[in-house]
């Protein structure tokens, strides 16, 4: 322990980390840049960061305060102690609906501020789009916009009285009319008032530099909202009093098409006068081709709001008739309106991808100019691209002239890195000549700040300077941005990071095969650290549960970073601290479909398991339940079900075999089935079938096979009800057609008896990092499956996991063989089979409501499209919820992860089933979540072809 650890633990309440896990998950923000910092303090109170500052200041360490680490200028990063104030200093304090303020603590993260003002018909102004986990200090230390500025303005705009504690140890309370201004800033500024007076640019989102005008007398000489934007290089916000505004009781959203984004641009300013709530600009690259918006290559948002729902329509009208000639739509469907904002929240992630899978990346994220200037700055924007031979997509901002967009900056080479420094110094230059601001939104940090003497020039510039030494002259507080900065092309996250491939198993076919880029994909947005499930959406089920950075996406992408990196985290693919951090994913896959640049941890968590234990002793619930498929199959073939089910029930064997496994003493051994499903269809199929539609090849997968028989035969019934032919895998033998003849090869189903061999996903072997048993088992069964391959016969797996795993781990970890991408293409739910192959079915009429919670697999990799659509047939009224049943294959099973399983479980599935009305049918498709609602509810979750089977024998 080092002296500096050592006296920081004896005046810190809260939490001192020094450790690799901690000083890792830190290095970075959403920027470009890095930086290791000596340790992290998560303060329990003013006083802890009162007594961290006199401690560093001692020792002449830097201190830089943190909020949710979304800032993407670097301003977040530092090497000295790094203040986390998202652990215990992130209270709502107070709030006062009569005086429309708030009282909050910086790390509280906006959302539940938001949230609580609601019930009042307030809210809080500005909303970026991180709101689901950017706090309020780091807000006001970025002076954070959003979407709504066009009506509601700046965090400054909203900010009324700071408590603030300097480097030096004063307690100041900041306010206007030089309220708690410390000494010799008055005197400072009342000898540069002309120069206050002129030298700074008018226009909505000028954020560059210190806000030193807002000290002006005629402005209310406000340090308050001077302090808003000093990204933590002034003093350490302890507590703010901000204000709300009133929220409008309904919304309405215009959507209007244009050709390309500068004519968007040039259109935007003209709709201001209408007092829109947002105007918000996006191009086509950014949205998803399934959107159903009008034509055009770029898109205006413009939000309207009012008393009713017909007020908001209406002036959502007129904004469609002051854009007169463009194809528009007008949105009131909260749902609807929902669904297009998300679109555009994500466009932070999203963008950072090209539409070639090229890396894209922050730098000039938020460069603003006057709004009525941007179509022109926008086309001078596009042609300096081209002219370094760079790509990017703007969005964002447009009724504030405030442009986001990620570059395909190469930030991996020196030639590379050279042309970004030329691009930046040249942007900067046009910038400033349409009268812009470097930064319109986020900061200037690492990424802007060498570049202000263009915006300001050198003699605005040292006055920044003199003002840091007045508030700080010790340069103790976030040293090097601002003032002072460092350059903009150092300490580049990327330099790091091996030249080469890393060895892997994975083929990350979106990445190049690269393990690296892959990691890359993490930006940092951190959406991942929402703390609470909206809609369908998943990630991070572990987060949530815990609350700890190590355990959302993005520390563990962060952990793998470094871990390549070799710097903080030196042993590589044995990293303890590594294993640690993925020890409680629970591999839903929920962040391959709702990370904005879908990363896939659970694939990154079986590589890294896989290289941990290569040659080691693994754990021993990996071969409990990674070879769960080899001892069901054993207890199948030796016709001793039953006695392991007895046992089972022995409380003495059941504990000793769970100690033994490595399995949760908490958790009961499900019962394995007496009959298995292909036993039943042997001995049922003799008679044959009288079906004579498509034939559809029904996979056995293990959990269907041994554990939920009643699954398989209930899908057997429906498919055969709609008409169709089944067979089961894995061997066949084909009725060739004569030569010449064009028919499709067919399948006797009864063939598929008379064959040995057992096909297998090889799930369970790459949840537990298995994978060169994983792709032992996937060649067989291609090898069982060939004869399938032939046809067009669709393979319809009931299992989600199961499904998700052929259609995307097989092609991924077999990416050497073609087959495996020929199987993953015929792969279909059970719903998706029925619409496709038997369109004109209709489906029994169960009319019942229902709850669960739609499958984290089926969500992330397969869709439920079609399961609604099927739901709705049936009359099976009512959502499924989102989230994940915390159960996941062998997650919840194994020993030290029930409490968190059983967080996960509450947070979404197990309410959605207590508050259900009667007569709810519980529908889970995956064994995994029916288990844990029989085991935590004791309730039994039917899967959807259980349901319709069971309506169409009229026992609904």
């Amino acid at each position: 322990m080092t002296d500096l650890e050592a006296e920081l633990r004896k005046v810190v309440r809260g939490d001192v980390g020094f450790d690799v896990t901690s000083r890792a998950l830190v290095t970075m923000d959403a920027s470009n840049y890095r930086r290791v910092p000596f340790g992290v303090v998560a303060p329990r109170d003013a006083d802890d960061v009162a007594g961290v500052l006199e401690v560093c200041r001692s020792h002449g360490v830097p201190v830089v305060a943190r909020g949710g680490g979304t800032s993407i200028a670097g301003q977040a990063t530092g090497t000295g102690v790094v203040l986390d104030f998202t652990r215990y200093m992130n209270r709502l304090v107070s709030l006062d609906p009569e005086a429309r303020t708030a009282v909050v603590q910086p790390g509280l993260v906006l959302d539940r501020l938001q949230e609580a003002a609601a019930p009042h018909g307030l809210r809080f102004g500005p909303d970026p789009s991180t709101h689901s986990r950017c706090t309020l200090g780091g807000m006001i230390g970025n002076n954070s916009c959003g979407s709504h500025s066009v009506a509601w303005g700046t965090t400054a705009d909203s900010v009324r009285e700071l408590d603030v504690i300097t480097a030096r140890g004063r307690r100041l309370r900041l306010g206007r009319d030089w309220s708690g201004a410390p000494d010799g800033l008055r005197e400072l500024v009342d000898g540069e008032l002309a120069r206050l007076r002129t030298g700074f640019p008018e226009l909505p989102r000028r954020i560059s530099g210190y806000a030193l005008d807002a000290l002006l007398p005629e402005r209310g000489a406000d340090v308050a909202r001077s302090y808003c934007g000093s990204e933590g290089t002034l003093g350490v916000l302890t507590e703010a009093v901000v204000g709300l505004v009133e929220a409008p009781r309904a919304r309405a959203l215009a959507v209007l098409g244009y050709a390309d984004e500068s004519a968007a641009a040039e259109a935007a300013a003209g709709l201001l006068p209408l007092r829109p709530l947002t105007v918000e600009g996006m191009a086509a690259d950014l949205v998803p081709s399934t959107a159903a918006l009008p034509r055009g290559g770029a898109w205006l948002f413009v939000e309207t709001g009012g008393e009713s729902a017909e007020e908001a329509r209406a002036r959502a009208e007129t904004v469609v008739r002051a854009a007169d000639g463009v194809d528009t739509l007008v949105v009131t469907d909260p749902a609807g309106q929902r669904a297009l904002w998300r679109i555009r929240e994500d466009a932070s992630g999203t963008a950072t991808r090209m539409p070639d899978g090229t890396e894209a990346w922050p730098g000039w994220e938020d460069c603003a100019v006057p709004p009525a200037r941007l179509g022109e700055y926008l086309r001078d924007f596009r042609a300096l691209l081209g002219a370094h031979g760079l790509r990017g997509t703007p969005y964002g901002h447009f009724g504030d002239g405030c442009i986001h967009v990620r570059i395909d900056f190469d930030l991996l080479t020196e030639p590379g890195i050279a042309r970004f420094r030329r691009f930046s110094e040249e942007l900067a230059e046009l910038v400033v000549a349409h009268g812009g601001s470097l930064s319109g939104e986020h900061g200037d940090g690492q990424a802007r700040a060498e570049l202000l003497p263009r915006m300001y020039g050198r003699e605005m510039v040292g006055l920044f300077e003199r003002v840091k030494g007045v508030w700080d002259p010790d340069d103790l507080l976030n040293p090097g941005m601002l003032v002072r900065p460092a350059p903009l092309d150092a300490d580049l996250r990327f330099s790091v990071l091996p030249r080469e491939p890393v060895d892997v198993a994975f083929g990350y076919p979106l990445d190049g095969g690269d393990f690296s880029a892959a990691v890359r994909r993490c930006v940092g947005v951190a959406k991942c650290r929402t703390t609470s499930v909206s809609g369908s959406s998943v990630m991070c089920p572990s987060f949530r549960a815990t609350g700890a950075e190590e355990h959302s996406t993005r520390g563990r992408a962060r952990l793998l970073h470094e871990m390549l990196a070799g710097e903080v985290v030196t042993d590589g693919w044995r990293s303890t601290e590594v294993r640690d951090a993925l020890d409680l994913c629970l591999s839903c896959k929920g962040c391959r479909s709702d990370c904005p640049v879908e990363v896939d941890m659970a694939t990154y968590k079986a590589e890294f398991l896989h290289h941990h234990y290569a040659g080691r002793r693994r754990p021993a619930a990996h071969h409990a339940m990674g070879r769960l498929p080899v001892w069901l199959h054993a207890v199948s073939r030796t016709h001793t079900a039953r006695l392991v089910n007895a046992l089972a029930r022995l409380r003495l064997f059941a504990r000793a075999a769970k100690r033994l496994g490595g399995i949760a003493p908490e958790r009961e051994i499900p019962r394995v089935a007496t009959r298995t499903f292909s036993q039943w269809w042997e001995r049922g199929r003799a008679r044959g079938t009288s079906a004579q539609g498509d034939l559809v090849v029904l996979w056995p997968d293990t959990f269907t096979e041994y554990l939920s028989p009643s699954v398989g035969q209930a899908a057997v019934r429906v498919l055969e009800a709609a008409g169709l032919r089944v067979a089961l895998p894995p061997t066949v033998r084909l009725e060739k057609p004569p030569v010449g003849d064009g028919r499709t090869v067919a399948l006797d189903p009864l063939s598929l008896l008379r064959g040995r061999g057992h096909v297998c996903c090889g799930l369970t072997y790459v949840s537990t990092g298995q994978l060169d048993r994983a792709r032992a088992v996937m060649r067989r069964t291609l090898d069982l499956m060939e004869p399938v391959l032939e046809t067009d016969a669709p393979v319809v797996v009931l299992e989600p996991s199961c499904a998700a795993a052929l259609r995307t781990d097989v092609p991924e970890l077999l990416h050497d063989d073609p087959r495996a991408a020929r199987l993953a293409a015929k792969v279909l739910t059970f719903a998706e089979t029925l619409e496709r192959h038997a369109p004109d079915w209709t489906p029994p009429r169960v009319d019942r409501p229902v709850a669960g919670q739609t499958h984290c697999h089926q969500h992330a990799v397969l869709g439920d499209a079609a399961d609604r659509r099927l739901r709705r047939a049936a009359l099976l009224a009512g959502e499924l919820s989102g989230g994940c049943c915390g159960l996941a294959g062998n997650f919840g099973f194994e020993k030290g992860h029930y409490e968190v399983s059983t967080a996960c479980a509450e947070e979404q599935l197990l309410p959605s089933v207590r508050d259900a009305p009667d007569g709810t049918v519980v529908l889970a498709d995956g064994f995994s979540c029916r288990t844990q609602l029989e085991q935590l509810a004791g309730v039994r979750g039917r899967h959807l072809a259980e349901v319709l089977a069971a309506a169409l024998e009229g026992d609904g």
